[in-house]
């Protein structure tokens, strides 16, 4: 009689793969047993040859909905004569490896029997099963079992105990099972933290919610601000009380029904918001759609997620178009997760809160995500889809990669696997580096990975730079940001050879010492060079050049023009003497490190054409300058320039400059600007990865960098490569920004160090 021994890892533990195993052998009349090992599950099965290949066949198509498989060997081993197949103990020996499931949606079957009256849990926010609810932001420690999660504050009650413990039960080892007799509980606090005595707390904040005011709701992994989305004044005072002037909120609506009333969905956009990972989804707003103008001001765009936990179901079938859902934090600060923590911090902004008893271990925000060239693309990955691993194009040695300075995330990795943190945020903030640290040994607690070497970024001064200084003896690597830019969008991708990196993005710290941020590198992980660049120009006042982006306007002037200056409506709206301050800076090279940023030519432009002289938020002049192009029907570009200087090619934006200068005068519409100046960069990008193909026969370009969550300019520069004979890399599950630059930090330190 046929026997197979199968070897399974990936996330297979705690999602209900045992169980399933159980029954589908069972189906197929075999024998046999399944049980957890340290790095996945273990099988062994035999009966007659087809029941054996239908089973294998059921293995590999019709797993768990939380299963992710990254290895399924199965081998011929000689029968033993078994009469059934059983779940045997698990083991633990040997090198751990199994993988913790990231947090997920409710599932359909706990939905249904949210909303059923005839069921004891009819109503319960905290109703899960093995296909769903909380695991990495409860999980304490390793090998996953309640007792090393937050739940072990209760003691299951001998019905959820009995469902625990039969195989045959969709709550078969679900380490959160819960019931209204034995699990956490929801309550409600008024904005001083006195509690609100009511015997309906959910029923009551969304009562709180309809009037008007602001409830801090306690959800996976950290608290959000909620206030309805169709009452503007309520938006506006949220606002206010957050300090957030214009950076968009996120909504919460209750079914893709609903989404559909308030914005523009395609298939893949459904596809995103309807998954078991609940992203936040950018989609086009509806004209003429019942919330306030508030939510996303200057921004064609609403930010959208679905309920993920049952509390959030319960909430929106209050009858609201939809939520605010929006961090619960002030302007620059983390996400607050501890109740303590949430009614200090919040104090102020909140006037009640709807909580619960069931700790958050690991602070996690939502993910985001947007559609762009007909793919999903991450733009902060983290809650639904932390920790799963990224498959490396081949085994390395373990690291830990401590990545930048803002949107920072950490990263993981073991053989051919990389794992990415959730978004940590950006370090300058102190509690936010005190969340750094703790993310870290959160990894590398619940991987059980202890890493060989440490990687970094080159700037000497950023928080993880002393971070990784501080570790003692462990080898460090310091990567150059965009190279690791370039090693990010090549692992993600499985390319392990080299490629054209054209990586565009706001800063980081360069190989020369100035910052480089309009990058044209060849490499791999095993280094670079430096192939092309936008000019240097200076950025007066450093730092204040990035919140300010009629500086970088200026200075750009001054580099098309010299001193002598063209009468343009932004230079009525500088003082004259601001204007002489920064001419002065510029010229004597005073506090104006010089950049090749991308992002500050995009910051310039947006000036230029009177969309922005100041922001309140990271790449808001870009943002608003992507967002004023209407329509495809503009074709014409801008003037641009490329000098060869030793083995460089300079990419000079002053010809485009001026024209956008005469454009301006000339009284063209913004739009129409914004369009040829996206369409210019797109053939500058064709024009220089062309040349470094006729230097080096590489005919692959790899896409990253911040500049590259715009979807105006990646799908016009896709095309225009691919049509070209390039083969084009993007990523996806992977932010463009720095939030996953870890990711490629990891890549070339695995690859560097012997």
């Amino acid at each position: 009689m046929p026997r197979k021994r199968i070897v399974i890892e990936g996330v297979v533990q705690g999602v209900g793969f045992r169980p399933f195993v159980y029954r589908t052998a069972r189906a197929h009349g075999l024998a046999g047993w399944v049980l957890n090992d340290s790095r996945g599950v273990h099988i062994e099965a035999e009966g007659e040859a087809s029941p054996i290949n239908a089973f294998l066949d059921s293995l590999h198509s019709d797993l768990p909905p939380l299963a992710v498989v990254t290895r399924f060997d199965a081998t011929d081993i000689p029968s033993a004569g078994e009469e059934e197949f059983v779940i045997r103990q698990s083991s633990g020996g040997g090198e751990r490896g199994a993988q913790i499931s990231p947090d997920t949606h409710v599932c359909p079957d706990c939905l249904e029997e949210l909303f059923d009256p005839a069921d004891r849990r009819f109503r319960y926010p905290f109703i899960n099963c093995t296909n769903c609810g909380p695991r990495y932001t409860i999980v304490t420690g390793i090998p996953y079992d309640r007792p090393k999660t937050t739940m072990a504050a209760f003691p299951m009650c001998p019905a959820c105990r009995a469902e625990y413990e039969d195989p045959g039960s969709r709550r078969f080892h679900a380490q959160p099972v819960a019931c209204p007799d034995c699990g956490p509980r929801l309550a409600l606090h008024d904005g001083r933290g006195k509690v609100v005595e009511t015997c309906d707390p959910l029923r009551a904040a969304a009562e709180l919610l309809r009037a008007g005011q602001i409830v801090a709701v306690k959800g996976l992994g950290g608290y959000h601000l909620a206030a309805d989305a169709g009452n503007d004044g309520a938006v506006r005072e949220l606002r206010r009380r957050k300090v957030r002037d214009e950076k968009p909120f996120a909504l919460m609506a209750k079914d893709a029904g609903a989404v559909a009333r308030l914005a523009e969905a395609g298939e893949t956009e459904l596809l995103l918001l309807t998954g078991v990972e609940r992203p936040i989804v950018l989609l086009r707003q509806k004209e003429g759609h019942p919330l306030s103008a508030a939510i996303a001001p200057r921004n064609r765009y609403f930010g959208v997620m679905l309920p993920y936990t049952p509390l959030h179901h319960l909430l929106l079938e209050e009858c609201f178009a939809a939520l605010v859902m929006t961090s619960g934090n002030r302007s620059d600060e983390p996400i607050a997760f501890r109740d303590g923590d949430a009614a200090e911090k919040l104090s102020g902004i909140a006037d009640a809160y709807l909580t619960h008893d069931r700790e958050i271990h690991i602070r996690t925000d939502d993910s985001i995500a947007r559609v762009m060239a007909g793919r999903p693309l991450l733009l902060r990955r983290a809650r639904g889809y932390v920790p799963r691993g990224v498959t490396l194009p081949r085994p390395q040695r373990r690291v830990l990669a401590l990545g930048a300075e803002l949107k920072n995330t950490v990263c993981l990795s073991r053989e051919d696997r990389a794992f990415l943190s959730q978004h940590v945020g950006d370090l300058q903030n102190p509690e936010v580096h005190r969340s750094f640290a703790k993310t870290v040994d959160h990894l590398r607690s619940i991987l059980e990975i202890e890493p060989e070497v440490v990687a970094h970024d080159l700037h000497p001064d950023y928080h993880s730079t002393r971070y990784a200084a501080a570790l003692g003896d462990m080898p460090r690597v310091a990567v150059q940001h965009h190279h690791a830019h370039l090693a990010s969008c090549l692992a993600e991708n499985g390319v392990a050879g080299e490629a054209i990196g054209v990586i565009f993005d706001g800063l980081g710290y360069g190989a020369d010492g100035h910052i480089w941020g309009g990058e044209f590198l060849i490499g791999g992980f095993s280094g670079y060079r430096r192939a092309g660049h936008f000019a240097y120009v200076p950025m007066p006042g450093g730092d204040a050049a990035t919140r300010e982006p009629l500086r970088m306007a200026i200075s750009y002037l001054i580099h098309a023009f010299g001193e002598d200056l063209p009468d343009l409506p932004l230079l009525e709206r500088v003082p004259e003497r601001d204007l002489a301050l920064y001419r002065q800076m510029i010229a004597r090279g005073v506090n104006s490190p010089l950049t090749s940023s991308c992002g500050r030519l995009f910051d310039a432009v947006a000036a230029l054409v009177g969309l922005r002289d100041k922001v309140s938020y990271e790449g808001q002049a870009a943002l608003e300058l992507e967002m004023a192009i209407e329509g495809e029907g503009e074709r014409a570009s801008y003037p641009f320039e490329i000098e060869v200087k030793g083995e460089s090619l300079i990419l000079d934006p002053g010809s485009l400059v001026r024209a956008v200068v005469a454009d301006v005068r000339d009284g063209v519409g913004v739009g129409t600007m914004s369009a040829r100046f996206h369409n210019t960069l797109a053939l500058m990008v064709r024009e220089v990865c062309l040349r470094i193909r006729e230097g080096t026969g590489l005919d692959c370009v790899a896409l990253s960098g911040g500049v590259f969550q715009n979807c105006v300019l990646t799908e016009k520069v896709v095309p225009l490569l691919e049509n070209e004979g390039f083969r084009v890399f993007t990523h996806s599950l992977v932010p463009p920004n720095d939030g996953g630059l870890a990711l490629g930090q990891a890549a070339v330190a695995g690859e560097c160090v012997d």
